[in-house]
């Protein structure tokens, strides 16, 4: 095995997927298109099906009048001032099987509001795995809150993609490798059981 390979216990590991949903995979991302992304994303979760590992797909989504929505005043708002439609939130066809986790936030982070945190520690998990979209909001900020509370991170970098390749670029090499390990879906092996 390789140094830059990482052997996963399928026991205390859990894969967590953020924001695969149609509105989201739809948006112009680099620096790989949300095809790209998902292909990826579907590989990693067959992964961890064989594995028999848990698999937390995450959305963000709000209430049809956006009261559970961030309110603050900001100069750049991320959040749109009306509900999305219905199909913007529904997580991409075909990733969502029975036994996975699902969770929806409202905000970038998938800690904060939800039971995410719970639904790990519950099943013994210590490290996640974590992919998704857009990297630099909703991944990082669910990096970041997992370190806080004493998960062992790695990025599945294959799996993410954001707004600009300058975007990906900082958070990938400047902020994610404080808090994480960054490996591609490739580098992932479970110990056999």
């Amino acid at each position: 095995m390789s140094k830059d390979q990482i052997l996963l216990d399928p026991a205390r590991t859990a894969l967590v997927m953020i924001d695969l949903q149609n509105g989201i995979l739809a948006q112009p991302l680099h620096p790989r298109s949300g095809d790209a992304v998902l292909e990826n994303a579907r590989n990693l979760i067959a992964k961890f099906r064989s594995a028999n590992a848990p698999i937390v797909l995450v959305r963000v989504y709000w209430s049809s009048d956006m009261a559970d929505a961030p309110q603050q005043m900001v100069d750049l708002p991320s959040v749109p001032q009306e509900c999305p439609p219905e199909d913007w939130g529904t997580l991409a066809d075909g990733l969502q099987q029975p036994g996975d986790i699902a969770i929806t936030k409202h905000q970038w982070g998938a800690f904060y509001g939800t039971d995410l945190d719970l639904q790990l520690r519950r099943r013994g998990i210590d490290t996640i795995i974590l992919g998704g979209v857009v990297t630099n909001f909703g991944v990082e900020s669910t990096a970041r809150c997992a370190w806080e509370h004493g998960y062992n991170v790695v990025i599945a970098e294959d799996t993410t993609a954001t707004k600009s390749a300058e975007m990906q670029q900082f958070s990938i090499t400047e902020i994610l490798p404080r808090i994480a390990r960054i490996r591609q879906s490739t580098e992932l092996t479970f110990a056999a059981q």
